[in-house]
């Protein structure tokens, strides 16, 4: 499933709206480390894999801005342990 994500960077977050319901991943930004904070699906919406695109999204921006990644949010924590494909990210 294809998601239409928004990169708001004055806010430091990614996110798309799924049947109306508001999904978002929250970053700060230090430098060049993003420090994902937060990812968050409500659960009339979940388990589409919402969560998911946010964070690869968030993980190829890092990757084409140059950005180390830290997945202080669990949930990116766990996503960056089943893709290792991001790896070479992590701060």
């Amino acid at each position: 499933m294809s998601f239409d994500i928004h990169h708001d960077t004055a806010a430091g977050r990614f996110e798309t709206r799924v049947d109306g319901q508001s999904c978002e991943l929250d970053y700060r930004l230090a430098g060049n480390v993003m420090t994902i904070t937060h990812t968050g699906v409500p659960v009339a919406v979940e388990g589409r894999g919402i969560a998911s695109a946010l964070t690869r999204v968030a993980m190829e921006t890092a990757r084409a801005e140059g950005w180390r990644v830290v997945p202080a949010c669990s949930y990116a924590a766990a996503w960056m342990r089943r893709h290792p494909e991001f790896d070479d990210l992590r701060a």
